[in-house]
């Protein structure tokens, strides 16, 4: 995304491997008429488990790994708002024993640069204990096409 001291800049389409179709609503909006930063943090979260669960790779119900969320980061460049739909994409920037790290893009439909991205890091623990466990098997073949070289 950017080095040490590096102001952040936006990224092409190119820097992402799988894109999702998000509705903005209309409590998205904030009291200046444009998407609330909290509400990027749901697209990311969005983005990654739904690309999970339509790989077959994530039961919300039964799955006895579960990833939780232990860092996310975002930086703005571009403001959105309601009624406009936003396309988020996912690549993965490090896929590690027991985590994953997703770099996510927030576009405006069609956009050829993020109006946001940022990262997101989940730690894969057993469902009743909270240990960490390695990524479960189906996950990662689920998330090994979205893999990056930087």
């Amino acid at each position: 995304m950017s080095g040490p001291g590096e102001r952040p800049a936006p990224l092409p389409r190119s820097a992402f491997g799988h894109f999702a179709r998000i509705e903005t609503r209309w409590a998205d909006n904030d009291v200046y008429g444009h998407v609330n930063n909290v509400t990027y943090y749901a697209f990311f979260d969005t983005a990654v488990n739904r690309y999970l669960i339509e790989a077959g790779a994530l039961d919300l119900e039964k799955s006895t790994e579960i990833g939780l969320v232990v860092e996310t980061r975002c930086n703005y460049f571009a403001p959105l708002s309601f009624p406009e739909p936003v396309e988020a994409a996912i690549a993965v920037e490090r896929l590690g024993g027991s985590s994953i790290t997703y770099r996510i893009g927030i576009f405006a439909a069609g956009a050829a640069e993020t109006a946001a991205h940022g990262r997101f890091v989940h730690v894969y623990v057993d469902r009743d204990t909270r240990r960490p466990v390695p990524v479960p098997e189906p996950v990662r073949k689920a998330v090994a096409p979205l893999a990056i070289a930087d």
